[in-house]
């Protein structure tokens, strides 16, 4: 493998939706006690967090070194990560965003555990195989994952509404990302041909700091990771590489994800 085994991880977010109260969702006392903190990756899943499972991931895809982004309130990540968990494949240290500013705030935190080399970052609430993991850790440019649309519905828990959420990926002929776009063009949609999205699976160097640092807040009043990524392909002269794959991802982002992430997870072996 190429890469440098590094990966960020961003678990800072509010939780809004896992806070939220499903109706029929059907959680343990856990569970929902966890649920109700907002914290996602600390779901229990099978026993253990569903965080265990996206590290175990990325240790099978041959990384060692991960950087878990937190809020100053997730003493419960930290203490389960320093003391609780039987850590012997990586090594995980710790990146206080201070304030939930957006995802491209909180990549800056993770600038000093990066140092000058490339890193991974990915969503805390999703859940990526190893094989879509090792993609990018055998490469040495920056790239991102794009997500076949077909595969995130027939492979993973998506509804096929769920998945327009992510947009679309304008890829050159020179298979490198141009743009990011809300939705399939016209000419996309009428093409027939296959439409890849973001899952927040990217390989970066450190040309994503300065583009983090110079977006403006989106509409939404955040800090957004794609927006520093099209101002860093726009005014930085990076080059995105997207490696197309048509693979699962499982999401936790609501109580009503839990029954059915903690069901395609039931056969996983974890090892840390």
């Amino acid at each position: 493998m190429s890469g440098t085994g590094k990966a960020v991880i961003l678990a800072r977010g509010l939780g809004t939706r896992m806070r939220a109260d499903a109706g029929g969702a059907a959680l343990d006392p856990g569970q929902a006690r966890v649920a109700q903190t907002g914290v996602k990756a600390m779901i229990p899943t099978m026993g253990r967090p569903f965080l265990d499972y996206l590290l175990g991931s990325l240790a099978d895809a041959g990384f060692r070194h991960v950087c878990l982004v937190i809020g100053p309130e997730h003493g419960q990540i930290r203490s389960y990560y320093e003391s609780g968990a039987n850590l012997s494949r990586l090594s995980v240290e710790f990146a206080e965003q201070a304030r939930p500013l957006g995802t491209a705030d909180a990549v800056l935190a993770a600038e000093s555990f990066a140092g000058g080399d490339t890193f991974v970052v990915i969503n805390s609430d999703n859940y990526y195989g190893a094989a879509v993991l090792s993609e990018l850790n055998r490469l040495e440019e920056p790239a991102m994952i794009g997500f076949a649309r077909s595969g995130l519905i027939e492979l993973g828990n998506y509804a096929a509404e769920r998945v327009t959420r992510f947009g679309a990926l304008d890829i050159g002929p020179d298979g490198f990302l141009r743009r990011i776009l809300a939705s399939p063009t016209e000419a996309m949609a009428r093409s027939g041909e296959e439409i890849y999205g973001s899952m927040n699976c990217w390989l970066f160097d450190r040309t994503i700091f300065h583009a983090c640092r110079e977006i403006a807040p989106s509409p939404r009043g955040e800090l957004e990771l794609p927006r520093a990524v099209q101002l860093a392909i726009d005014s930085h002269r990076l080059r995105m590489k997207v490696v197309k794959v048509r693979a699962s991802v499982l999401d936790m982002s609501s109580r009503s994800d839990i029954a059915g992430v903690e069901a395609r997870l039931r056969d996983v072996t974890v090892s840390l």
